[in-house]
């Protein structure tokens, strides 16, 4: 019986590992939940999986976090939680010896150097985003010296075949429905501005240990590859599924066996799959150009990045910026930065905090 607490239980990630939960009742328990604040939906999955105990981040903090992350009757933690607050917490799992599925993109940007030396065994940290989990997968049996290159890849977004024009009069209510997945806000929109592509290459780079030049993103409408990998010799190891975030959760909680998410799991059609490849275009999505140039500067920049693109995003869904201005303001922050290199996770989270104030103020 897998033992498991879930941070960000409510949350779109979240639900996904829940419904895995939910079709495996026979070989995981939830012991702890926990989600940024009390709701109907968090007291439903009480109700329904009754854990020993639940935590909400605006009444218990970090420290509630920290309870679920050093539990000892836990042996697997999920971190499906957006923002920095679970980042110290994280540290903890890990430190604790935790098997850990992650889905938390700020806890390697933004503390990638603090995180990454606290793993101590081979797949430890697996992790839950679609693509670095595809990657996670397909690197199973390889030697990592003979990687060329890794491609995550992208649908391309709502916006895909806009001209820059248009771009200019797009609204939150068309950037919010993406064409493949069911996913918060914020997350939402950093996928139609390509910047959530980018801010993933910056983790890959981290995750697997890799030069900047190692990591590219390929658009690929429909989502059915989601990670590829390119050798030395010229072969290429990917991985294909139709596009359910259920997928990766359970690749992640019952490694290395494999069990169907749940009974309703579909496989692919593959007479119907159309497999194309495309380069993002930098003009028109300028996002992703923003992220790799800050892959290549590191230091303060990634963790800066995701202050700005944070505020950036809220602004726009407030209709105070244009769409196209997004990564305007991005750039504004990133460029009047003026931060030493973090030297320890306190630095480096303070840093969001800067960008994220200095962004408020600068449109």
């Amino acid at each position: 019986m897998l033992n498991l607490g879930i941070i960000g239980a409510t949350g779109s990630v979240g639900s996904s590992v829940i419904a895995v939960c939910r079709a495996h009742k026979d070989k995981i328990k939830i012991k702890a939940l926990a989600a940024n604040k009390f709701s109907s939906k968090l007291k439903n999955l009480i109700d329904e999986f009754n854990p020993d105990y639940f935590i909400t981040y605006e009444n218990d903090g970090e420290n509630g976090l920290n309870k679920i992350a050093l539990d000892p009757e836990i042996d697997h933690l999920v971190f499906a939680s957006s923002g920095t607050g679970a980042i110290k917490s994280l540290c903890k799992a890990l430190e604790a010896n935790k098997n850990i599925s992650l889905a938390n993109k700020e806890s390697i940007v933004v503390a990638g150097k603090w995180v990454m030396p606290l793993i101590k065994r081979d797949d430890q940290l697996r992790p839950l985003d679609s693509e670095h989990n595809a990657i996670w997968q397909c690197l199973r049996g390889e030697n990592k010296n003979f990687i060329r290159k890794i491609y995550l890849t992208a649908s391309g977004g709502p916006f895909r075949e806009f001209n820059i024009n248009e771009l200019e009069n797009v609204t939150p209510e068309m950037a919010l429905k993406h064409p493949v997945w069911n996913m918060g806000a914020k997350i939402t929109i950093d996928s139609a501005t390509l910047m959530n592509k980018g801010i993933e290459l910056i983790e890959a780079m981290y995750l697997f240990n890799l030069n900047p030049e190692q990591v590219s993103a390929l658009i690929s409408p429909g989502s059915f590859i989601h990670g590829l990998i390119e050798f030395s010799d010229g072969s290429v190891k990917l991985l294909g599924a139709n596009p359910d975030m259920k997928l990766p959760a359970s690749s992640c909680l019952f490694w290395p066996e494999k069990y169907l998410p749940d009974d309703k799991f579909k496989f692919p059609d593959y007479e119907n799959i159309n497999i194309k490849f495309y380069e993002p275009d930098y003009k028109k999505f300028p996002s992703i150009k923003i992220a790799r140039e800050v892959m290549n500067s590191k230091g303060i920049y990634p963790a800066v990045l995701i202050g700005a693109d944070e505020i950036a995003v809220e602004k726009f869904l407030q209709g105070k910026i244009k769409f196209t201005q997004i990564p305007d303001l991005i750039k504004k922050v990133l460029d009047s930065c003026n931060i030493p290199e973090p030297k320890n996770l306190d630095d480096a989270i303070n840093a969001v905090e800067w960008a994220k104030n200095f962004a408020r103020n600068a449109y």
